[in-house]
């Protein structure tokens, strides 16, 4: 399996359903458009015997972090830091959901993030779950930033030890 970039010409975004209207929205109307315009990427997975059909998608853009959000040892070590890749969208259709999928997409996702930062060195990976995902999130080491129990946040330090790679 691997994921490609959206493509409104090729793939069926109307007969997508994740269950979350905001997320089937933004990959119906939204993400061709900001991908477009260079504000986000949008990658999906495609069903095998009909690459029309997506199982999941993901959107990955660049976030300003405030420091203030994150543990004292991290704002001393990354005083001067002020961005972070976002993970701000992730969704796999209701008839492909509890089939392992999601972390497939939030695996490939890291991966693609953490080559960015080999580039262009950002050491915190951010989320934002939607309606009630922190729970998924959390499984993987993400943890809740200060007064924002929706936006979790990882460093790229932690990436690379779970899927071991070393920098």
């Amino acid at each position: 399996m691997q994921s490609t970039h959206l493509d409104k010409n090729r793939h069926d975004r109307k007969h997508f359903d994740c269950g979350i209207k905001v997320l089937n929205n933004h990959l119906q109307m939204m993400a061709s458009q900001q991908s477009k315009r260079d504000n986000t990427r949008t990658f999906v997975i495609e069903e095998s015997k009909n690459s029309e059909h997506i199982i999941g998608y993901y959107t990955l853009t660049m976030i300003a972090i405030e420091l203030a959000t994150l543990p004292s040892t991290l704002q001393k070590k990354h005083a001067n830091v002020t961005s972070s890749g976002l993970v701000a969208r992730l969704a796999v259709d209701k008839r492909y959901q509890k089939e392992g999928y999601g972390e497939w997409l939030l695996v490939d996702a890291l991966k693609k993030l953490l080559l960015a930062s080999d580039i262009v060195a950002f050491p915190f990976i951010v989320v934002d779950a939607k309606e009630g995902a922190s729970e998924f999130y959390e499984k993987f080491g993400f943890r809740p930033l200060a007064d924002e129990e929706n936006r979790l946040y990882i460093t790229t330090d932690e990436i690379r030890k779970s899927l071991g790679e070393s920098q």
